[in-house]
């Protein structure tokens, strides 16, 4: 099988052959590459597998994975495709490298944040954990897609306070969407516009290593 996306992959320098790891799969915004996300993840480069997956739609100089009809629209047909495609290259990455099907986490930004949160919805307790930077879940996700239980996923939402694409309002309407369903929950907001800064990434670098049991928060 030819996968549908081209990808971007780190793995562990010293890999037991006889072991499977986990693995993050990074999904980068709007006009951006999965090289981009590799340095947010860096860090965990010893003990994950990291894939980071690349838009197939090319936009200026980057990528993305579907268009808009406006600002917080997305065309669905287009939004249909990507959160089929991404479901089907999960599966395929695990076939092809030594992952551990049971510690499969995805981390998105903005748009790759809202297809992290759209499969974790469809996916269910097939992924262990998200980790959402400055995203939503749309509303057609919500009414007509096919949802799966998220009570043993866990799921880690973050939103800047000052995001100028994304109000603050967006980040507490979706922490309250996913409160409802799922006890593992974890939302911080944090000063900042629509990015993530260095608390940001220390956070779920820690959330990340502790869901998996590698490690403790460092204090």
């Amino acid at each position: 099988m030819k996968p549908f996306y081209q990808y971007d992959i780190h793995l562990p320098l010293n890999m037991d052959p006889d072991k499977k790891y986990p693995v993050v799969f990074t999904l980068h915004g709007k006009g951006s590459n999965e090289k981009n996300m590799f340095g947010l993840v860096a860090p965990l480069a010893d003990d994950f597998i990291i894939i980071g997956i690349r838009g197939n739609l090319l936009l200026g100089s980057g990528y993305q994975y579907y268009d808009l009809k406006s600002l917080g629209n997305p065309i669905r047909e287009m939004f249909d495709e990507a959160a089929k495609q991404l479901e089907a290259f999960i599966y395929y990455a695990t076939e092809k490298y030594p992952i551990d099907p049971g510690k499969r986490y995805l981390l998105g930004f903005s748009q790759g944040a809202i297809l992290s949160m759209t499969l974790a919805l469809t996916m269910g307790e097939e992924l262990k954990g998200i980790v959402s930077l400055n995203g939503y879940v749309p509303d057609f996700v919500k009414t007509e897609y096919p949802l799966r239980s998220v009570k043993d996923v866990s799921v880690f939402i973050s939103h800047g306070e000052y995001d100028s694409v994304f109000p603050v309002r967006i980040g507490h309407e979706t922490a309250s969407y996913f409160k409802n369903l799922a006890p593992r929950l974890t939302f911080n907001l944090y000063p900042t516009d629509h990015g993530v800064s260095e608390e940001n990434q220390i956070d779920f670098l820690n959330w990340l290593m502790q869901d998996t049991g590698l490690t403790t928060t460092k204090e």
